[in-house]
């Protein structure tokens, strides 16, 4: 992706206003995962390292109308100046008179978080005079939340109307982990999908078929797949108004489609379910598909073996309850082994392979999981498209 970087500008004595991810978990008013905060160190520490103030802005959850406690990016800021080991200054707001004073009283080297952008509602209706008021904060922008580059919102895409924009590192990398899935893939290419809907991933299904050599599907996905095929998948979760479009992909897959050939079946959708493993077409009479059976996994293992390029986007089976992890967790294991280049496309895909324990073998592990998937549709996303070009 040909985007200018902040290694492309001049950032001595500049006012930076960077675009961040720190929508993460929270629970009792304190932090509980500070990965997203730690992903944007980088590029942080390369803008204060060039000179430049530096004011960070980002949404956090979904408040209903206004300012509310309990979505306040003060705990954020909090463990921000805990690992950079300097003060970072929390403003009361993310635009107004005062917000304005304290940007213009800003040093080179220092920090100011702003608060929660979805406190105003035209955030998320991309309110240009709303973007207008945080840009006059900086007099550069930076974008490093790929999460959120798949929303045309004021503080990803108005703010670029008004300010020189270009690409943190974060984002930088996943431009180029998911566009030479997109662009320019190597081959052999395996790419997997997984999760419950088809209707949810028709678009990139369709996408990848045009590019990878091997499709592999699990999850809630492979059922409506077999079902189309004219298998009774008994109280298995199958998406009734996606069958005609599971026909008409069959049709067209020429053969690339990697379906389940056997199942772990669970006689109720619970962790303390009975279990029992079966061909996928002997499921019987009240039992439903909750994971991949050994056999599949053999499939699996066979089409990923020589592969140079795997994305991933999708668990194969409800691995959140252990009885039915294994499936999902082989999956991780063997991109684990393998040799290719492995990119996770974010969401529960990014939680399993850290469940797994293998997360440090993968290539590049996305951030965004709404936006891994647009990217990989082969949309283009209002955060990218709005950034400088080199």
């Amino acid at each position: 992706m040909n985007k200018k970087t902040v290694k492309d500008i001049d950032l001595k004595n500049k006012r930076v206003l960077m675009r961040v991810d720190f929508n993460v978990p929270m629970a009792d008013g304190k932090v509980t995962d500070d990965k997203r905060i730690k992903a944007s160190l980088p590029t942080i520490k390369y803008i204060l390292e060039q000179g430049a103030s530096l004011i960070l802005m980002s949404h956090l959850g979904r408040p209903k109308g206004g300012p509310d406690p309990e979505f306040s990016l003060r705990a954020a800021s909090e463990v921000l100046s805990s690992l950079l080991g300097k003060p970072v200054k929390m403003a009361p707001d993310c635009v107004g008179a005062e917000v304005e004073k304290l940007a213009k009283e800003m040093k080179p080297g220092d920090v100011m978080m702003l608060e929660n952008t979805r406190f105003h509602a035209g955030e998320e209706k991309n309110d240009l005079e709303l973007a207008k008021q945080m840009a006059s904060l900086g007099d550069v922008y930076v974008n490093d939340a790929f999460g959120s580059a798949h929303r045309a919102h004021s503080s990803t895409e108005g703010v670029t109307h008004f300010l020189p924009a270009v690409s943190g590192f974060l984002m930088e990398q996943e431009l180029e982990y998911l566009g030479r899935a997109v662009l320019n893939p190597e081959h052999p290419y395996i790419a997997i999908l997984g999760g419950a809907k088809i209707s949810d991933k028709i678009l990139v299904v369709e996408t990848l078929l045009s590019k990878c050599d091997k499709l592999i599907v699990g999850g809630g996905m492979a059922n409506t797949f077999l079902a189309a095929q004219g298998l009774n998948m008994q109280d298995s979760l199958v998406e009734a108004t996606s069958l005609d479009t599971a026909k008409a992909i069959l049709a067209k897959s020429s053969g690339k489609l990697i379906l389940p050939v056997d199942a772990v079946l669970g006689d109720k959708f619970d962790a303390e379910a009975n279990t029992q493993v079966v061909d996928v077409d002997k499921i019987p009479a009240g039992w439903r598909m909750m994971d991949v059976g050994p056999k599949t996994l053999e499939l699996y293992k066979a089409a990923l073996n020589g592969a140079k390029l795997i994305v991933w986007n999708g668990p194969v089976g409800v691995f959140e309850m252990p009885k039915f992890a294994e499936g999902t967790f082989a999956l991780a294991r063997m991109l684990a082994e393998s040799k290719a280049i492995t990119v996770i496309g974010g969401g529960d895909s990014a939680s399993a392979v850290k469940k797994a324990g293998v997360a440090k073998q993968m290539t590049h592990i996305s951030t965004g999981g709404g936006a891994s998937l647009e990217f990989l549709e082969g949309k283009e996303l209002p955060g990218v498209a709005a950034l400088l070009v080199k």
